[in-house]
């Protein structure tokens, strides 16, 4: 996969490129804040960029707001942000601007070889993903998911990781059929609007999700 890291970080840029590589892929472009990415993508052409969420140079949403940019302008390529922060908001903001070929994926998952994978290849395929620790910890926070059963919550927290119908039954070892009820009753006991789109699903989910949180 060719791939381009964002990081005002000289060792994290140092070690994502190691890491990469490592792993088989190209890295055909490194950029320490957001301004020099433009040109970088028009020139590279990369899969998936890797975008710290956190840049000069008011280090606030500087990675959000460049990942909505990258997918505006180049809708064939994926954006995935890393983060040190656990925060619902973010990964909401990040897909409400950008709902598919993004990712929210967390620094100390980086390092997991079948996380990050898996993040990667979703993300170039016009998917989403959104960190499980970050969904685990927005499912657990919320009191308003008493409602569901043990089935339909752990449906719940594939859906908000971004996985397919396909991919949750193949997960939980159940038919297509039952995912799709499971489906169905969480969006009707949550008053969620129902969407054949995986991609407008896992929005709605998260934006709900980061919604009772805060």
């Amino acid at each position: 996969m060719r791939l381009m890291v964002v990081d005002d970080s000289l060792l994290v840029r140092e070690g994502l490129i190691a890491l990469l590589a490592a792993r088989g892929h190209e890295v055909v472009g490194v950029a320490e804040n957001p301004t020099a990415v433009p040109a970088l993508v028009r020139a590279s052409t990369p899969d998936v960029v890797l975008v710290d969420i956190k840049m000069p140079p008011t280090y606030t949403d500087e990675g959000l707001r460049l990942a909505a940019g990258i997918r505006s302008r180049h809708p064939g390529i994926g954006v995935l942000v890393l983060s040190q922060y656990v925060v619902g908001s973010y990964a909401a903001l990040l897909l409400a601007h950008a709902p598919g070929g993004v990712g929210y994926l967390l620094k100390d998952n980086v390092l997991r070889p079948d996380v990050l994978e898996t993040a990667m290849s979703r993300i170039a395929a016009g998917g989403t993903f959104v960190d499980p620790v970050l969904v685990a910890h927005m499912v657990t926070a919320d009191s308003s998911l008493a409602v569901l059963t043990d089935r339909e919550r752990a449906v719940l927290r594939l859906m908000a990781e971004g996985l397919s119908d396909r991919g949750i039954a193949e997960r939980l070892s159940v038919s297509l059929h039952t995912v799709y009820t499971h489906v169905q009753h969480v969006f009707t006991k949550l008053e969620l609007p129902s969407t054949s789109s995986d991609n407008r699903r896992v929005r709605a989910v998260v934006a709900y999700l980061a919604a009772r949180q805060g």
